[in-house]
């Protein structure tokens, strides 16, 4: 459009040409023009050229906002800037980024600000986005274990020796694996700030220059026959059991809904995050599989699980619990899928992780037990599948936990890329076997009633042949 002198009663009379953007340049002060867009807004903006002589615009405001009179009043000001060597847009980013840099002065702000690049997929350090469920885990390991600790620090007050001490702590209480996500949070926090703002937030990484805290050692611990009868009978009604406090016995704060992820977990042998959130639409009941997408499954891949007859009976119950938590938040009824385990507080969001493992940590000591966790029930499984009373072949049992194999070399190359079955009959006998082995093992602790009315019938002995077709 050609330069004219602006006045504000044009400005306030243009119209908008959908589809198109049209500028209005004024002639009274060069390079201001306004800028008219589609769908009806108008805004200023001062074309300008730098002292390389590159082409630069600088946005002014809105119209009315901002009038005529202080549109120009503007565009002098930084004209006189671009005159004297400055570039304004430059100028601007500058303060835009400093302003942030300012609001980061804690921890919690500075992670907060991390994780919502790896979210965006802005934060590459491995050249590839990070996964939904790995930024969730971060997540998680901010709020349980470095938000109360160094959460409302500001970053320059966080030092060697602040890192240290927490990883040390942890450490002390015995959560040694957890140490080490935790180390490798923070110091990827802080890489990220370094990398993102130069010197302008943090100098330093507080969380390298220093050996590993605490050694990672592969849990071997599996619940005896014994301790699975009580941990299944105390998920049965996780409501009566209490921990002696300071003025008398304690609730435990464990749901029945909790209580069923930890026992699906025991019977399927999936992970934890995995189970909880459990949603309709994975499920096929008439065909009795879950398919677990690979957004949700640690290695990315889909993971087809065939459910036993005590794992629908929990999802059942697990379903009718949800009806009543939705009636108790006055939740319309509807026939959409929907999660299996939603959170009372949201029920769009499935029951935490953390808070279950939190939960169980006063489940064993209550019960009288000592040093188990949820994933040792995996492990129980695993184990009971290879041994003499199941004798399942370590592949199909790779292929029940969700491993994507127990092969190397050149077999490793070929069951990944060049073998897509399932196993879905052998997966479902040894999962069949190791329900009716569960429910001999809890007798009447089944859901509802004894565990192993619901099994079915003794199946046989699973087969080595790799013949099924794709589940």
């Amino acid at each position: 459009m050609a330069a004219r002198l602006l006045t504000a009663r044009f400005c306030s009379g243009l119209k908008p040409v959908p589809g198109k953007q049209i500028a209005y340049p004024d002639t009274q002060v060069r390079g201001l023009e306004l800028r008219v867009c589609g769908d009806g807004r108008k805004a200023w903006s001062l074309r300008y050229r730098n002292r390389e002589g590159q082409q630069k615009r600088l946005a002014l405001g809105a119209f009315p906002a901002v009038d005529l009179v202080d549109a120009r009043t503007a565009a002098l000001l930084h004209l006189g800037k671009v005159a004297g060597g400055g570039d304004p847009v430059v100028e601007r980013k500058r303060e835009v980024e400093e302003a942030r840099a300012r609001a980061l002065v804690t921890f919690d702000s500075l992670a907060e600000a991390y994780l919502e690049a790896c979210e965006r997929g802005e934060w590459q350090p491995k050249g590839k986005p990070q996964r939904p469920r790995t930024v969730a885990d971060s997540r998680a390991c901010q709020r349980r274990y470095v938000t109360p600790v160094i959460g409302k620090l500001p970053v320059s007050e966080i030092r060697r020796t602040t890192v240290r001490q927490l990883l040390r702590d942890m450490v002390a209480r015995g959560i040694e694996a957890q140490t080490k996500r935790t180390h490798a949070f923070i110091r990827q926090v802080f890489a990220w700030a370094i990398a993102e703002f130069d010197d302008e937030v943090v100098k330093f990484n507080p969380a390298v220059g220093f050996s590993p805290i605490g050694r990672v050692k592969a849990r071997g611990r599996v619940y005896s026959d014994d301790e699975l009868r009580r941990l299944w009978n105390g998920l049965n009604a996780p409501e009566s059991l209490t921990l002696e406090g300071k003025t008398g016995p304690l609730k435990i704060g464990m749901s029945r809904q909790m209580a069923i992820v930890v026992q699906l977990v025991a019977v399927t042998l999936q992970r934890k995050a995995e189970v909880a959130g459990m949603h309709e639409r994975e499920l096929d009941l008439v065909a009795r599989t879950w398919l677990v997408p690979g957004s949700r499954t640690k290695n990315g891949w889909p993971q087809l699980v065939p459910l036993s007859r005590l794992a629908l009976d929990l999802i059942e119950e697990a379903k009718r619990l949800r009806r009543e938590i939705e009636d108790e938040a006055g939740a319309q009824a509807s026939n959409a899928p929907r999660l299996v385990f939603p959170a009372r507080a949201d029920l769009n969001a499935c029951v935490r992780g953390d808070s279950i493992s939190h939960a169980m940590g006063k489940v064993i000591p209550a019960l009288g037990l000592k040093n188990l966790t949820v994933h040792d029930l995996r492990r129980t499984g695993s184990t009971a599948l290879t041994s003499e009373r199941l004798r399942v072949t370590p592949f199909i049992r790779s292929k029940v936990l969700g491993h994507r194999t127990d092969a190397g070399g050149g077999a490793s190359v070929s069951m990944l890329h060049y073998d897509a079955n399932e196993y879905v009959s052998d997966k479902r006998d040894a999962l069949d076997r190791w329900a009716r082995l569960l429910g001999e093992i809890v007798g009447d602790g089944g859901p509802g009633r004894a565990a192993n009315e619901n099994m079915l019938p003794e199946p046989e002995r699973t087969s080595s042949r790799n013949d099924n077709s794709k589940g």
